[in-house]
């Protein structure tokens, strides 16, 4: 369920930048922040993914031969992730 996120004491010449910016996109700032904010949560998410793989290599002596294509390993991390719904926990 979506909810409505305030951020206070943003500077005139922010919102003045961002609205421009989002306009010229063809998008309200409404459209653009959520967009902005939901690229920055999956950054987040990926971040999560290299350090769980980084953990396991360091654990496991590195990748053996036998280890998958970290190309495969990505695309499947992110088919999964696109589809299922953003949870804040997936950020950790």
């Amino acid at each position: 369920m979506p909810i409505a996120v305030t951020i206070r004491d943003v500077p005139e010449d922010v919102r003045d930048a961002l609205g421009r910016y989002a306009q010229q996109q063809g998008q309200s700032l409404q459209a653009f922040l959520l967009a902005l904010l939901t690229r920055q949560a999956r950054f987040a998410w990926n971040q999560g993914i290299l350090a769980a793989v980084g953990r396991e290599l360091e654990a496991g002596g590195g990748a053996g031969i036998t280890a998958p294509d970290a190309a495969h390993v990505l695309a499947a991390a992110r088919a999964e992730r696109d589809s299922q719904p953003f949870a804040a926990g997936d950020m950790e």
